[in-house]
C-alpha cells in the first residue's frame, strides 16, 4: 500500500469540514449576488480581528524551528486589511468595527495555541491556503459585484507571491518535513478542523446579524 503523505491526508480528513465552510449561507449570498457591499465589509472587519491575532502570533513563533519555516512577510495580510477598511470605511474605520461573539472565540483560539508549533500552523494553514486558493475567486466576484479596482479587495491580492501554485506546493513539501509523529500529525489535523468550524460559526453569526438589522 502506498504510503499517503501528510499533506495529502491532511486535506483530506478535513475536506468535508471545509466544504461545509465554504457552503455557509452568508458565503453563498455574497458570492451569488444576494449580498450587500455592507455584508462585505461585515466580511473584511471580521478579518481584521483574525488576521491581527494570528500574525501577532507569528512574530512570537518566528524564533520556532518548526513553526518558522511557515513564517513568510510573503502572506502577510494585516496592512491590506487596514487599507481595505480605510477606503470601504474611511479614515475612522477602527470606531465602526467590532468582533462578533464568534470571532472573539476565534481569537481566543489562535492565541491559546500559539505555544505549540502545530496548532499555529494549523492556523496559519487553514487560513492562508484558503486565501490562496478560493480567496482568488472571491476577490474576482467582489471587483465585478462592487466595482472594485484594488481598493477594498487589497486582501486577496498576494502581489509578492509570483505562483501561488508553486507556494502552495512548497507549503505542503513542509508540511510533510515537519518533524511530526503520528500522535502530533492527529492532533494538528484536530486542530484544523477545529480552524474550520470557528470559521464557520463566524459566517453563522454574520447571517444573525444581517437579518437583526433587516
Amino acid at each position: 500500500m502506498p504510503v499517503v503523505s501528510f499533506s495529502v491526508a491532511l486535506r483530506e480528513r478535513t475536506s468535508r469540514t471545509h466544504e461545509h465552510t465554504e457552503g455557509a449561507t452568508f458565503m453563498h449570498d455574497l458570492m451569488s449576488g444576494k449580498g450587500t457591499r455592507n455584508d462585505y465589509i461585515a466580511l473584511v472587519a471580521q478579518h481584521f480581528f483574525m488576521y491581527e491575532a494570528l500574525e501577532s502570533v507569528a512574530e512570537t513563533m518566528a524564533d520556532d524551528e518548526v513553526a518558522a519555516r511557515f513564517v513568510t512577510p510573503q502572506l502577510t495580510r494585516l496592512p491590506a486589511l487596514v487599507a481595505d477598511l480605510e477606503f470601504l470605511l474611511g479614515p475612522d474605520w477602527k470606531a465602526d468595527v467590532s468582533p462578533l461573539p464568534s470571532t472573539t472565540r476565534y481569537v481566543d483560539r489562535i492565541h491559546e495555541v500559539s505555544g505549540w508549533a502545530g496548532g499555529f500552523i494549523a492556523h496559519h494553514y487553514t487560513r492562508y491556503l484558503g486565501d490562496l486558493s478560493g480567496g482568488q475567486h472571491i476577490y474576482k466576484v467582489m471587483q465585478k459585484r462592487f466595482g472594485f479596482d484594488t481598493n477594498g479587495v487589497g486582501f486577496y491580492l498576494f502581489d509578492q507571491i509570483a505562483d501561488p501554485n508553486d507556494f502552495k506546493n512548497t507549503y505542503r513539501e513542509q508540511l510533510d518535513a515537519a518533524p511530526w509523529d503520528a500522535v502530533e500529525r492527529e492532533r494538528v489535523i484536530d486542530e484544523v478542523i477545529t480552524a474550520y468550524r470557528l470559521n464557520t460559526e463566524v459566517f453563522h453569526d454574520l447571517s444573525a446579524a444581517k437579518f437583526a438589522a433587516a
